[in-house]
């Protein structure tokens, strides 16, 4: 199996590896992901959650599938996957609470220091982005 495909892993028992207040969390984001996105939580190599797909092909003819949304736990934040990146989405950003971000991920020590209706706002408004400019699955 390639490193980050998505695969037939079990989400549930993922999940119930984490420490309780992680996985806590986890649930909370797999509601929030699974009913914008209309998509079941599926692993995407042994740490990631993603909700949906999409097929991307580069310019130098590179092609493969991603998730939609998703986020991986980490020892000691969540990354919230974010797939457009941020540039469009600098208002929601501004009162979201403490976080950091990446090309593409969102870093965040815990929900309960965020505004999750700014993050489910962002999430919602990054999956419609994708999905006007990807050709989507919501498998």
């Amino acid at each position: 199996m390639a490193k980050n495909c998505r695969n037939d892993a079990s989400v549930e028992a993922y999940l119930d590896t984490l420490e309780s207040t992680r996985r806590a969390e986890c649930e909370l984001l797999c509601e929030l992901m699974s009913r914008i996105t209309g998509a079941p939580a599926r692993m995407w190599g042994a740490s990631m959650v993603g909700f949906g797909s999409y097929h991307y092909t580069y310019a130098s003819g590179r092609s493969g599938d991603w998730f939609l949304t998703g986020f991986a736990p980490r020892k000691d934040k969540l990354s919230v996957y974010i797939m457009p990146g941020f540039a469009d989405f600098a208002a929601l950003m501004k009162g979201l609470g403490p976080h950091k971000t990446g090309k593409s991920c969102l870093y965040i020590k815990r929900l309960a220091d965020i505004d999750l209706g700014k993050l489910e706002a962002l999430v919602a408004q990054s999956v419609a982005l994708m999905e006007h400019r990807y050709d989507c699955c919501k498998d």
